[in-house]
């Protein structure tokens, strides 16, 4: 019996040893083949993730910026004359983009449309087409077509604990420092104070900012004409329209032409700690353009002028903005923006020669004005103008902002591309009071804007360019030479605007 018990139990032990050795397989087996799918899913989880990596950076991200806006319009002249509109209604649209394929590069771009309701019947870019210049095309109201207003490229560098920024293209060179407080935008490039406009051109930027809070400098160049003739300049002369064109081959240097119109500039951050900021520009425009008297008719009156290249102009401002007033004193206080700035700019007359009949010399004479000029004097000619302004929360969430500014005689700038129907209110030789009411309706999507603008003028040629129509005349100076020049321009302005 127990002969049998003992064969039972070593049968027993060796089936279970060789059961147990054939689970413990299927377990080796099973834990292969989880190894194997884990693998599997690790390699599908890679591709995966480089796919999205690739979708995200090889797509243009947009952005909207919508605005419907109404503006009331008031002019009155040196001898009393009005002229209004009592309903001027626009669309603005401005279609964003950004591409960034690395860390240290990136594209920007920006599609405009600015336009009246309704149709415009030889009112807009017609005569000279001033409101359709490059300069300005996209801040004037025009047609209904779609346009460029900025494109370019921008790279990121770092050497040690300096930063740098290279950028080439369309340059973002219209609401800039400070004056985008009252546009509610970001500041852009430029020193809103005495550059707005739009031009093609090239930055570079050293960041100081590990050793002085807020400490750049940032040199700009730009070219805002051309001297290059056109495609097929030849057959446009010939056929004589649209009028122009040269007997020269495509795009080559045309010295009959205006000369290129070019811009260096400096700016310099000594100081930004978040609160409290210092922020300096110097540049100079070469060879700038304005309308020249070049024939007068004696017997009829008739006058014609033309473009011509001008001189030089050099221009600089200093600007403090104080971002919250105290030290967490009270909320209201907190949110707070003070703001002073002050600027001058230089006409440079040395190289001046301006192509005049000797009737238009004569009648120039008869003006008190100086043949070979710029804004109508041969001597380099100074002008200064200041800036200051506040902006302050409310009860609504919302901000409400109050500005002044005073241009000298000889004040010029180059803000062409301001924001207001009435002209520029920074070029203004004389003053300018402005009041804004900020507000917020659903989050940062959509808000509205109520602004009032008055401008009240001492001298003409505040919006002119650099030849004869930007001379200065006091209001009864001109009316005594048969002028009837703008004195006060007011608008107002209601706006709402989607933004996403």
């Amino acid at each position: 019996m127990k002969k049998i018990v003992t064969l039972s139990a070593i049968a027993f032990l060796s089936t279970a040893a060789f059961a147990e050795t054939d689970v413990q397989k299927q377990i080796d087996e099973l834990k292969q083949k989880i190894e194997r799918l884990q693998q599997i899913n690790d390699k599908q989880d890679d591709r995966i993730s480089n796919v999205n990596i690739l979708a995200a950076q090889d797509n243009l991200k947009f952005d909207v910026d919508f605005r419907t806006a109404y503006d009331n319009l008031r002019y009155k002249t040196a001898s009393g004359e009005t002229y209004k509109n009592d309903g001027l209604y626009s669309n603005r649209l401005w279609l964003g983009m950004g591409y960034a394929p690395t860390k240290d590069m990136l594209f920007r771009g920006q599609l405009s449309f600015n336009k009246a309701f309704g149709a415009s019947y030889g009112q807009r870019a017609t005569g000279f087409g001033f409101d359709t210049f490059d300069w300005v095309l996209n801040e004037n109201l025009t047609d209904d077509t779609i346009k460029l207003r900025e494109a370019y490229w921008l790279w990121n560098l770092r050497t040690g604990t300096v930063a740098w920024t290279a950028s080439v293209g369309r340059r973002p060179s219209t609401n800039g420092y400070l004056v985008n407080l009252r546009d509610d935008d970001k500041a852009k490039s430029p020193m809103g104070h005495i550059i707005n406009m739009e031009f093609d051109g090239a930055s570079v930027a050293m960041k100081l900012d590990h050793y002085v809070p807020g400490m750049y400098f940032k040199l700009c160049l730009g070219r805002g004409l051309t001297n290059a003739t056109g495609w097929a300049s030849e057959a446009t002369q010939a056929v004589g329209a649209p009028v122009g064109g040269s007997s020269l081959p495509n795009y080559v240097e045309d010295d009959s032409n205006l000369d290129n119109v070019d811009m260096a500039g400096l700016i310099f951050q000594p100081y930004d700690d978040g609160q409290y900021a210092v922020v300096t520009k110097y540049y100079r425009g070469y060879n700038v353009p304005g309308m020249y008297l070049s024939d007068m008719d004696f017997g009829t009156g008739a006058r014609t002028y033309t473009m011509q290249s001008a001189g030089d102009m050099d221009g600089a401002t200093i600007s403090f903005k104080m971002d919250g007033v105290g030290d967490e004193i009270n909320d209201f206080l907190d949110e707070t923006i003070l703001f002073a700035s002050l600027a001058w700019s230089k006409s440079r007359t040395s190289d001046v020669s301006i192509s005049r009949t000797a009737n238009a010399q004569m009648a120039l004479s008869m003006m008190g004005m100086d043949a070979n000029s710029m804004m109508g004097s041969d001597e380099d000619k100074s002008g200064t103008s200041i800036w200051i302004g506040a902006q302050m929360p409310n009860l609504t969430g919302g901000k409400f902002g109050l500005e002044y500014n005073h241009g000298s005689k000889y004040w010029r700038p180059f803000t062409y591309g301001e924001d207001t129907m009435i002209g520029s209110k920074l070029a203004a030789r004389g003053d300018a009071y402005e009041a804004y009411w900020t507000q917020p309706i659903i989050d940062d999507v959509f808000s509205m804007q109520v602004r009032y603008t008055y401008i009240e003028y001492d001298y003409t040629g505040s919006n002119g360019f650099f030849g004869d129509g930007g001379a200065p005349f006091s209001m009864s100076e001109a009316v005594a030479l048969g002028m009837d020049p703008v004195e006060t321009a007011q608008d107002i302005r209601v706006y709402f605007r989607y933004r996403y």
